[in-house]
């Protein structure tokens, strides 16, 4: 898999008083996936979730706000046959998001919807959705 473009990202979780995950579309995508997205020269992974929070969906909170969920590798949602390497947090909701910079569409997703939908990104479907119904399950 040397081969294999890789991207990495920092993805966020920002869940709702109702219990729903925050999910975003970028323009020129069909995929709903985390806010987010790569990092800048010498940013840590909770650096770039705060960036990208901020300019993305007009969001403030530190790096020391978020907690650390996990590392997941696997299909990139928008580029073929590259590979993702996603950190992921969970981020407080401390504002009304709103779409700005590349997201083209926001969407709450019930968790237990999640199941047998085709619009949602690998990473979500595969690690972070069955992570966060396990915690809360739990």
């Amino acid at each position: 898999m040397a081969d294999v473009p890789t991207i990495t990202v920092t993805a966020l979780c920002l869940v709702d008083d109702r219990g729903r995950l925050l999910l975003v579309r970028k323009r020129g995508t069909s995929l709903f996936m985390q806010p987010g997205g790569k990092p800048e020269p010498g940013e840590t992974p909770a650096e770039t979730g705060t960036r990208e929070l901020s300019e993305e969906l007009g969001l403030a909170v530190r790096p020391a706000d978020l907690t650390l969920l996990g590392t997941w590798r696997g299909p990139a949602a928008n580029e073929a046959d590259t590979l993702l390497v996603a950190t992921v947090f969970l981020c407080p909701l401390t504002a009304e998001p709103l779409p700005a910079a590349e997201i083209e569409e926001l969407a709450w997703l019930d968790l237990g919807g999640a199941a047998g939908r085709r619009d949602l990104a690998p990473l979500l479907t595969d690690y972070v959705v069955p992570l966060l119904l396990g915690s809360r399950n739990a």
